[in-house]
Formats: structure tokens, C-alpha cells, sequence
């Protein structure tokens, strides 16, 4: 049986049908099924104040003083966001001692406001660097796909949140997304993850992986799940759907890059969506892009991310380098290795290629490709692999880490059958005509 959306879940709530804290108690009571995900899924769990909470906004209700459809709904938020009160500790040990955060980050804010209710902190990649979504110091979520068979990786770096949302211990989860970390897990798991342009949602209070390339998105069950998440998060004045019918929209599928090397499964599924959209009435163009070729050249001393997140945790690397991931460190480390000179190119490089890339961009409605290239791999052939670990995780990375570098916003929508995403991308600042194109899309796949 499908989860329920948002919307079904705010009329449920406006029709006294469920309440707030009913909600909350079944969603608390799936992170404690001790034959569930909760304990790899969540870093830490509230509650008591959750269920304060949901309470809070049935009274509320009950008042006429809701201040939002969605209040009382549970939902979980990545480990990297300041929660006050709480350390946010960024899937690390190193972190644990620091002081609780004395605010909530303004992501947290607007949630809190609308009503949401917080239930947990979710497990995510140490410093949200990898795709793989795989943490030795909280454990490994396990995507749902074949779950039984030994557990396959989740996908990085919010892969606590996407499992939540997917095993229905949250109804929504608030993410980052700096190479892909909302859309793979999404992908990963058979839901819907956004990321928006990146200066659409501030992004203070998030433990920074990249200033120049950190996104603040939703993981959630539909493009109007992730339409309504983003409208709250980017404080843009809430307004109904309206999907773009599929007939006469100009879909460009790059063959530069992101069509290289795909699993037949990915292939198989990618092709019979853009068939089916074809069928509907779209307009294809299979051309190109030769901005995607750039990429691994531009990055290829470790980009934006090495560089920025060395000058974050040098300190930190030379007082407790055996505390860390040592597959996270050795990413980090690579900053070490660009000069300003390097790095005054790295801008350059990619300020050209977000310029080129949107002016490419401008005629078609969206760009499609696979969210990833690969099925989620098996967490037993990755965890002592370091050369399959590393393989993996830059096949997971590529496909979304081209829109991150374009400066795009891109949302995975689930495909049938074994866990594969249908990204669609669109040129910086497009979000809203993004949505009404996803969810026009999202209903000719769905019928």
C-alpha cells in the first residue's frame, strides 16, 4: 500500500479522520521496531517533544488556528542542521562534545512555523561527503530494494532521511544536496527528492560541505510533496500545482556524460520512461551537452567540494584525524592539494560553464537523464572495498553532481521496478516552472 502524500495527509488532519499525535505516535513507533530501520535510519530520536508537539498543533486545530495545511505532520530533519538545543554533530564523532545549538537553522525555522512536527535527527555520510549514504560510526540504512537479501546502500549523502520517508517513520524529510545527496537517496529508495537552485533556501545553520555548491531540499512521496516543502523552505507564497500537460513539452536528453556506462536495469527504465513521455505527446531531443564534458576536468583536483571543506576542517583534521571516516578524511584532505590559483580557476571555470549551460538550456522546458547511473550497490561488496567504494560512489555522484555545477535545480522522480530515478533538470532560478513540468510528468508515467 503506497504512503500517504502531504496533501492526503493534511486532509485527513482537516477532516478529524487522524490527529497530530496520532501520527506521531505510529511514526515514532516504526523508529522502534526493533526489526525496522529506525536505529540505522536516525542518529536520535525526540520523543517527548515530538509527541508535545503534535499535540501543540492538535489544539491548534481545534482552535482554527492551524498555521499551516500541513501542521502536526511528523517529519525528520539531517543530522547537519542546527536543532536548538541539540548538537548537531554532522554524522561525526568528532562533533559530539560541541555545545547545542543555541537556534534553529532557518530551514528548521520555517518547518517549525508551519506546523511540522520534528521527530529525529537522520543518519547521513560523515560530513555529508559521498553518495553511498554509508556511516561507521551510526551504521548503514538499508534502501528497501532487496532489503532481505543482506541490505543494499541507501544512497548519500541524507540516507537516513530518504529511508524514513520510504519505511514510513517520517513524512517528509528536510535534506542537503551538494552532488546529488537529496535525488540519490530518493532515487535509492523509490521516492522524490529536490534540489532547488542553491540560493533559493538560506542555507545558515547546515554544517557546510561546499559554500559555493550546498543546497537545502526536501526527500518526500510526490512533486507536489516536494513543491509544498520548497515553497515553505524558500518563504515563496504557497500556491497550487498546476502540472504542465506532457503534450508539447520540449524534454533534452544530454547524450554528453550522462548516458555513459548506465546498469541495463537503469537503461532499460530510463528508456521506456522517455519513450512513454514521447508517446505522450513530448517533444525529445537527444543532442549533446558538451558543458557535462567540462565537468571532471574542471574538478578534476577535487572542486569545490575538497577545496571548501578542507578549509573548514584542517584544524580539526590535524586534533582528531582518527575520529573520522577514513574514507570521508581522505576526500577532505585532497583540498590540500589546490593552490588560490586553483582555486580562482575553479571559479572562473564554472562561472563560465553555469553562463553556457543555461544559454543551452533556453529552449527546451527541462533536461531528462537518470538521477543515477547505477542500481544502489550491496553494502557487503562496499564496506572493506575501498577501489569498489570509490567506483561506486562516482558513479552515484556524476549524473546529479552535473546539475550542482551548472547551478540548476533537478528533481528525481521514482520509475517502476527496481529502484531507478527519472531526473529533470532545469537552468538556475527555474524551480517553479520545474515543478509544473515534473508534475505533468510524474502523471503521464503514472497513468
Amino acid at each position: 500500500m503506497p504512503q500517504p502524500t502531504l496533501a492526503a495527509l493534511a486532509q485527513d488532519l482537516a477532516s478529524g479522520r487522524t490527529t497530530a499525535r496520532a501520527l506521531a505516535e505510529a511514526c515514532l513507533d516504526r523508529i522502534a521496531d526493533p526489526s525496522g530501520e529506525g536505529a540505522r535510519a536516525f542518529v536520535s530520536v525526540n520523543r517527548e517533544g515530538a509527541l508535545k508537539a503534535a499535540q501543540a498543533q492538535d489544539e491548534l486545530r481545534q482552535a482554527g488556528a492551524s498555521p499551516s495545511p500541513f501542521a502536526g505532520i511528523p517529519i525528520s530533519v539531517k543530522d547537519l542542521f542546527d536543532v536548538a538545543g541539540e548538537v548537531t554533530a554532522a554524522g561525526s564523532k568528532v562533533l559530539k562534545d560541541n555545545a547545542p545549538a543555541k537556534a534553529d537553522a532557518p530551514a528548521v525555522a520555517r518547518l517549525r512555523r508551519a506546523g511540522f512536527v520534528l521527530l529525529g535527527r537522520n543518519t547521513m555520510t560523515e560530513f555529508a561527503y559521498s553518495g553511498l549514504g554509508m556511516n561507521p560510526h551510526y551504521g548503514h540504512p538499508r534502501a528497501p530494494f532487496e532489503r532481505a537479501e543482506g541490505g543494499r546502500v541507501s544512497g548519500g549523502s541524507s540516507s537516513g532521511g530518504a529511508v524514513a520517508v520510504a519505511d514510513g517513520m517520517a513524512h517528509a524529510a528536510l535534506g542537503t544536496d551538494t552532488g546529488g545527496s537529496c535525488r540519490i537517496p530518493a532515487a535509492f529508495c523509490g521516492i522524490t527528492g529536490y534540489k532547488p537552485t542553491a540560493s533559493r533556501v538560506p542555507r545558515e545553520g547546515a554544517f557546510p560541505l561546499s559554500t559555493t555548491l550546498d543546497s537545502i531540499g526536501p526527500i518526500a512521496r510526490s512533486v507536489a510533496c516536494c513543491a509544498a516543502l520548497d515553497a515553505i523552505l524558500s518563504g515563496s507564497e504557497p500556491a497550487p500545482l498546476a502540472p504542465r500537460p506532457v503534450k508539447g513539452l520540449r524534454l533534452l536528453v544530454p547524450t554528453t556524460v550522462a548516458l555513459d556506462g548506465l546498469d541495463p536495469e537503469v537503461a532499460k527504465a530510463f528508456e521506456a520512461a522517455v519513450e512513454a513521455l514521447a508517446l505522450a505527446g513530448a517533444h525529445i531531443v537527444s543532442a549533446p551537452f558538451p558543458e557535462f564534458g567540462e565537468v571532471a576536468t574542471i574538478n578534476s583536483k577535487g572542486g569545490f567540494s575538497a577545496a571548501e571543506s578542507y578549509a573548514v576542517h584542517r584544524r580539526l583534521l590535524a586534533e582528531k584525524a582518527d575520529a573520522y571516516d577514513p574514507r570521508v578524511a581522505g576526500r577532505i584532505k585532497r583540498g590540500a592539494e589546490q593552490s588560490a590559483a586553483d582555486y580562482v580557476e575553479l571559479v572562473a571555470a564554472r562561472r563560465a560553464l553555469v553562463q553556457r549551460a543555461a544559454a543551452r538550456l533556453a529552449g527546451f522546458d527541462a533536461l531528462v537523464m537518470p538521477t543515477v547511473a547505477i542500481l544502489p550497490p550491496r553494502i557487503a561488496d562496499l564496506a572493506t572495498d575501498d577501489d569498489a567504494y570509490g567506483r561506486a560512489n562516482l558513479l552515484a555522484l556524476r549524473n546529479p553532481t552535473l546539475i550542482n555545477m551548472i547551478d540548476g535545480c533537478a528533481i528525481s522522480l521514482p520509475l517502476p521496478g527496481a529502484p531507478v530515478g527519472l531526473m529533470l533538470a532545469g537552468a538556475p532560478g527555474t524551480d517553479q516552472s520545474l515543478f509544473a513540468v515534473a508534475a505533468g510528468v510524474e502523471a503521464a508515467l503514472s497513468a
